[in-house]
């Protein structure tokens, strides 16, 4: 999978036809709400980002959802539709994409281009450039994965988590998770290409760890038990439950912390801005 955009230059000079603005503008702003809103349009303006984290999650609920087998109920399954899996399946695919597919070519396409150390040397520091992407790809995922509830909902009939507020703090951690691991990418990746690279070999496991080709309820119990200690094969076991009811276990969502503190320590130990 190709990144979201190719990243534009932001200019720190004030200069016409910058990505970013100009330092008046800034000025009234803030400079990290004045390069959050010139990352949103530069986002927006990408319609490949947008189909693939806004658009792709839900559409491939829609697509599975569409096959009459997938509506009947499968006792290897646990007594639900194949289609109701998906459904927390497309939400992780939705973390997924856009953290770990989207966002790592962007930020390593701006530190390789220098542009992180051409805005050290201005009031817009860079980590205002690298928190902007964090929020918008994070905000993103989090859109998409509404949007794949919203559309299971109506168009199939799938159940919402029975037991929300287990179902939110999965959710929560899944996405830092996500997010922690697209930064580690980025801090790894000395160049887009690379990010590109090494994000493809690490979205296609976790692919496979969310459920998308087996969900994790039909899994063999081995299988299922090593899935159950990656971060997206924790948060697939903890949306299960939060799903059917139950508060996630504390064995899943213990998991999914130690990724998200490991994850984030790594990242902040090898990210360098040059």
């Amino acid at each position: 999978m190709t990144a979201a955009r190719t990243p534009s230059t932001p200019s720190t000079s004030g200069s016409s036809g910058s990505s970013t603005p100009s330092a008046p503008t800034a000025h009234r702003r803030g400079p990290a709400a004045a390069v959050l809103a010139a990352e949103a349009r530069l986002f927006l303006r990408e319609p490949a980002g947008v189909f693939w984290i806004l658009v792709f999650p839900t559409l491939l609920l829609v697509i599975l959802g569409s096959i009459p087998a997938f509506r009947d109920v499968k006792e290897s399954l646990g007594g639900i539709r194949t289609v109701d899996a998906y459904g927390q399946v497309s939400v992780l695919i939705a973390l997924l994409t856009a953290a770990v597919a989207a966002m790592p070519p962007v930020i390593t396409g701006y530190r390789e281009r220098g542009i992180l150390r051409r805005m050290s040397t201005t009031p817009v520091r860079p980590g205002a450039l690298l928190g902007a992407q964090i929020v918008l790809h994070g905000a993103a995922a989090l859109v998409s994965a509404a949007l794949s509830l919203a559309v299971g909902r109506i168009v199939f009939d799938v159940a919402l988590p029975r037991q929300p507020l287990g179902y939110l703090l999965a959710l929560v951690l899944a996405a830092l998770g996500a997010l922690a691991l697209g930064a580690v990418i980025s801090a790894l990746s000395r160049t887009s290409k690379i990010a590109n690279g090494v994000g493809t070999g690490v979205y296609f496991p976790m692919m496979f760890c969310v459920g998308t080709w087996v969900p994790v309820q039909a899994m063999p119990d081995a299988l299922a038990r090593v899935v159950g200690w990656t971060p997206f094969g924790a948060a697939a076991e903890a949306f299960g439950e939060a799903s059917a009811g139950s508060w996630p276990g504390f064995g899943h969502l213990g998991v999914l912390a130690v990724w998200v503190v490991a994850l984030l320590v790594a990242a902040a130990r090898w990210f360098r801005w040059e």
